[in-house]
Order: C-alpha cells, then structure tokens, then sequence
C-alpha cells in the first residue's frame, strides 16, 4: 500500500518532467493518481494504516490523499481545452502537474521534513501558476504578497521542526505521536512543546489565509480558472491539515489552541461580512474562502479536529464545483429589497434555530459545553435557515402546513449536520488525540461571541436588503465593501519594497 500511495505524485512528476505534450500526459497521470488514490483507501479499510519513515498512512492522511486526487483528477480533466490556443499551455499543465504532485506529497508524508519539503514545493509551485501572465500587474501583485506570508510560514514550520527534533529526536510521525500520547496527562509538556505548537499554529495561519494576511487570497483572480479551483478548494487547505496532522502535538499547549481560536474567530467573522457585500461572484467566492478557512481554524482552536477534517473535505468539494461553474453564469440577480421581515419574526426564528442546534447536539452527544467547536459551525449553518424559519412562523392558520414542512426541513437539517460530525469522529479517531488541554471560559466566550456575531451579521444584512438601513449602516458597509482598507495597507507596503516593473 505505501508503494501504491507514493505512485500517485510519482506519475505526475514524471509526466509534467518529460518532454512533448505535457497536456495528456498530465490528464492521464491525474487519473492514475486517483485510481492509486482509491485502492490506498480501500486498504486503509481493509488492512488499517501504514507507518514508516517516509510515508505515514492513517485515517487521516488517506481521506486527504483521495480529496486532494479526486480534486485534482476533476481540475485537470476541466483544463484539457481551457487553454486550447494559448502558448503557454504547456507550461500551465507542466506547472499544474508538479503542483498536484507536491501536495499530493504532503498528504502522505512520513516524516517532518518531507513534510516540510512538499509544504515548499507547493508554495514555489503553485506561485509559477499564480503568475501565469506576468504582464498583468494584479496577478504579481497578488502572488508577490503570498509569497512574503509563505515565506514567514515555511520559517516558522522550519523551526518547529528543529524544536520537535531536539526534543523527541526524531522526525517521524510516528515516533512523535507516540511520544506525543505519553505526555497527554502530563501538567506541563514543557517549553519546547508549547513553542512547537505555537509556531505550527502560526504556520498554518499564516498558510490559509488568516487575517489580517488575507488579502492576497480573494486578489487570485487574474491566473486561469482551474488554479482558482485548485487553490480554494485543496491548497488552501494544508494550513488546516497541518494542525489535524499534528493534532496529537498542538492539542498539548493552550497556548497554541487559543492562538488558533482567536484568530480563526477574527477571520470567520470578517470574511463572512466582507463577502455578504461583494458584487462579483468570483470575488465573493474568494471571501468565502477566507471565512471558511477562518471556521476550520476556529475548530481546531477549539479542539474539534476531526470537524476540520470535515470542513476540509466539504469546502473543497464545494469550492471547486462552485468556481469551475462561476464561468457559466450569464446574469446575476441583483438583490432588490426582500419581503417585509420583521425583527419580531427574525429573532425569534434565530432564537429557534440555536435551540434547535443545542437540543440535537446533547442528543448525539455533542452538547455545547463539551464539544464548542462543532456546535459553533452548526448554529451558523441553521442561521442560513433563518429568513425560511421567519416565514413560516409569520404563516397563517391557512399555511400550518407549510411552516410545519419548513421545520421539518430545518430539523432534518440539523440532524444531518450531527450526524456527519458523528461520523467523522467515528473515521478519524484512531488517528486522532483523544482530548486536548482543558479549555476555560475563554474559548467558550469566544464560541459564543462568534454565533452572536453571525447572527448580528444576519440581522444587518436582512435590514439592509429591505432597504432600510440608515445613514450609518450606508458608511459601514462602504467600509465595509473595501474590506476596512486592511489589504491596501498591505499593497502599499509591497509595492514599496518590492516594486512592480512599469508600476502597480
């Protein structure tokens, strides 16, 4: 099985490395990396996990591996005739094969330092894509300020891998999260661990876009279509699967949980409300990302690991379908001002949604106190049901039956939410830490300042749309709009220290 795993970056380096028509060799070698993909899951299944110095197969790193090849199958198959004419379109499918293998790499990786080595390659890679057109000055621009963030990433991932080797004297996944278990009951792991996880915290924040280096992400908009996939749907990601990956370390140190809560909170927040005032779809997309990818980091803070993982495999799926169709959208429906929705129906209608997550949540076993970070995403997720759940409490006697269907609907909802969570944790929890640290009021303060700030979020959107927001609600979603002008700040800085050639 581990020689299966490894074929499936193999074929794509070679096939992107070997001269000629880079572009069916590149397809062919997607779909083989799939196909090796499916039988390494299948024997995860089977036969269970797989450790050894180079390659590290488990639950987790076998679910990613299948993402991230199906992903990838699915991009290259969109790009054969997506650059049908350009030059360059060899160079895109040999760049879009090395990409693909280096995190294909990553996801299998047996050790930290070939870890650390795909987390590069990946990023140099990836940056010749985001600079597919170099003529375009918004592309460099871009891809210039995630290459600054990758760097501090990569010197941060650097030395956490030193401060591991110096204190378990190893670099093998397996020697780590077995020395890693016996301190699980320890008061205090030491030094040299808390500075670890805290330096991987910062890696992967800095890796997935966290505020306030976020603004290179919803910018990726000049480079072809499939990177923007790609990138939104599996790259960004590694962040994230770097915590899950070593989630035995990180869970030691409150430090580095509450590093991630509190940023991962920030981003949630401010990606979901710069995106609710976005007028183009793909930008809008982008910010989603960043708010997606801000919840995953969130979860992890809080300790709900396999939530991540979760999160991870359903973002990707939907971002990359939701990018590779953007094209295909010939007109947009401008959002006019909605039905009357008083407040008198939409808190209540927020007040049952939360409830609704609350009840379901202690009835799986997941109840609020104990397991924050999955109620948290869930009471978000039923607040998109909200506006349905007003209607149909504001339901004549005449339409019971349809505020019945609704409930229904919402109730179904939330089961299916719990029960995925569920099913997550049952998949994953041999290749995860049992607990984490124990956790203070202050990550479920901040669980619940993140649900009460989506739910103001919603209750300033739905007065906005009805067109009757006030003078200062006008100037703050201006500001608003421009993301708090916290990305031109950033691109004033890069331009100045490392100018574009004929200007920005």
């Amino acid at each position: 099985m581990p020689w299966i795993a490894a074929l499936a970056p193999a074929l794509l380096v070679l096939a992107a490395a070997l001269p000629g028509d880079s572009r069916r060799r590149v397809t062919l070698a997607a779909m083989g990396a799939f196909a090796a993909a499916l039988i390494v899951a299948l024997g995860l299944m089977l036969n269970g996990g797989a450790s050894g110095f180079l390659l590290h197969l488990d639950a987790v790193s076998g679910v990613m591996l299948l993402l991230v090849a199906f992903i990838g199958m699915i991009v290259t198959l969109y790009s054969r005739r997506y650059l049908d004419g350009d030059a360059g379109q060899a160079r895109f499918f040999r760049w879009l094969g090395y990409t693909l293998a280096s995190v294909l790499a990553l996801t299998i990786s047996g050790n930290l330092l070939f870890f650390a080595a795909a987390w590069i390659a990946t990023s140099f890679c990836l940056h010749r894509l985001l600079v597919f057109y170099p003529e375009r000055h918004g592309a460099q621009l871009a891809a210039r300020k995630k290459y600054v963030a990758s760097r501090l990433g990569d010197v941060a991932l650097i030395a956490a891998l030193l401060l591991i080797l110096g204190r378990f004297g190893t670099l093998e996944f397996g020697a780590i999260f077995a020395a890693t278990a016996a301190l699980s009951g320890s008061d205090d792991p030491g030094i040299a661990i808390h500075l670890a996880a805290v330096l991987l915290a910062f890696a992967a924040i800095v890796k997935s876009a966290q505020f306030p280096l976020h603004g290179w992400l919803p910018e990726v908009m000049e480079t072809p279509t499939p990177v923007s996939a790609l990138l939104h749907a599996g790259i960004i990601n590694a962040g994230g699967f770097l915590i899950v990956r070593m989630a035995d370390l990180v869970a030691l140190s409150a430090q580095a949980l509450d590093l991630l809560l509190v940023i991962g909170a920030v981003t949630a927040i401010f990606g979901a409300a710069v995106m609710l005032t976005q007028t183009s779809v793909k930008v809008a997309l982008a910010w989603s990302t960043v708010a997606q990818m801000g919840f995953m980091i969130l979860q992890c803070g809080l300790g709900a690991f396999a939530a991540a993982m979760l999160h991870i495999v359903a973002h990707a799926m939907y971002k990359a379908h939701a990018f590779l169709s953007a094209g295909s959208v010939i007109t947009e429906r401008k959002p006019g001002a909605q039905p009357p929705l008083p407040l008198r129906m939409l808190i209540p209608a927020l007040a049952v949604a939360v409830l609704m997550v609350l009840v379901v949540g202690a009835l799986f076993g997941m109840p609020f106190l104990e397991k924050p970070g999955v109620a948290v995403l869930g009471a978000t997720l039923m607040m998109g049901l909200t506006p349905m759940l007003a209607g149909a409490l504001m339901a004549r006697d005449e339409a019971r039956f349809v505020a019945l269907r609704v409930g229904g609907f919402a109730l179904a909802v939330c089961v299916a939410y719990f029960a995925l969570q569920a099913g997550a944790e049952w998949l994953l929890a041999a290749a995860l830490p049992e607990q984490t640290v124990p956790r203070g009021p202050f990550a479920l303060f901040w669980a619940a300042f993140t649900v009460l700030a989506f739910a103001t979020l919603l209750v300033l959107n739905v007065l906005r749309r009805r067109g009757r927001a006030g003078p200062a609600l006008q100037a703050f979603y201006v500001h608003l709009f421009n993301g708090f002008y916290v990305n031109a700040w950033c691109n004033r800085l890069v331009a100045r220290h490392w100018p574009l050639k004929g200007g920005v």
